[in-house]
């Protein structure tokens, strides 16, 4: 049974997300204050995080900062903070996504699941992927078999979804793939989200790979239609 903690102070909403997500089959821990949160998330063996960003104790978005520089498990933001402002700082700390309040319970629930199977798979490396153990390309080089990108001979730290979406990308040199087709492809073709999280995800790999993010070599942007991964 996968497990998922919701840290949120609004009982009300709390106990929506729970009570659905209880009768999809997961088992849920609930806690309500910031500073609680932060200690069972990094204590708990979850699968998932659902994160408010208006907490008690401490905020969502330091949180958030903190979760992830010790777990690498999907971190939702769940939040009434719908300013896009909000979502490029939430997933610039490293969420992996943001669904703004109201939700649609199945929304919710096609999100946690399209995110764990997302995450499960990286982690395993199934599928057709796992025969193309590396690509090499210019200055950088990409171990699919350890999930390690090597920029100059330095390892480079993603987060799994930066990860997953550079690896696509290199993986699909010179073809154009449109934001709609990448958030389908990434965080599942059932889910239908802010496609303002492919555009923070690009920003934050070109940031990490490329030697001038403003001029990127590898991520190109292809204006009014996409991007393509450009090989050297």
């Amino acid at each position: 049974m996968k497990e998922i903690l919701i840290i949120e102070d609004d009982v009300s909403i709390a106990e929506i997300e729970r009570d659905f997500l209880e009768m999809s089959g997961f088992k849920v821990t609930l806690e309500t204050d910031g500073k609680k949160g932060m200690e069972r998330a990094l204590s708990g063996s979850f699968n998932l995080v659902l994160l408010d960003l208006m907490l008690p104790g401490k905020d969502g978005y330091e949180l958030c900062k903190l979760i992830r520089a010790k777990t690498d498990i999907p971190v939702l933001i769940v939040s009434a903070r719908s300013d896009d402002n909000d979502k490029v700082r939430g997933l610039g700390l490293g969420a992996d996504d943001y669904i703004a309040k109201p939700f649609s319970p199945n929304e919710l629930l096609a999100r946690v699941k399209a995110h764990i199977a997302q995450y499960e798979r990286l982690k395993a490396g199934t599928g057709k992927e796992k025969n193309n153990t590396e690509i090499i390309t210019g200055n950088m080089r990409i171990n699919h078999k350890t999930h390690q990108v090597f920029v100059s001979g330095r390892e480079i730290n993603l987060k799994n979804k930066e990860y997953e979406l550079l690896y696509f990308l290199a993986s699909n040199p010179e073809t154009l793939f449109s934001k709609e087709q990448l958030y389908e492809k990434i965080w599942g073709q059932d889910v239908y989200g802010d496609l303002n999280t492919v555009i923070v995800h690009i920003n934050r790999i070109r940031e990490k790979i490329e030697k001038n993010p403003s001029e990127p070599e590898h991520i190109v942007t292809v204006w009014g239609s996409g991007y393509r991964f450009k090989p050297h």
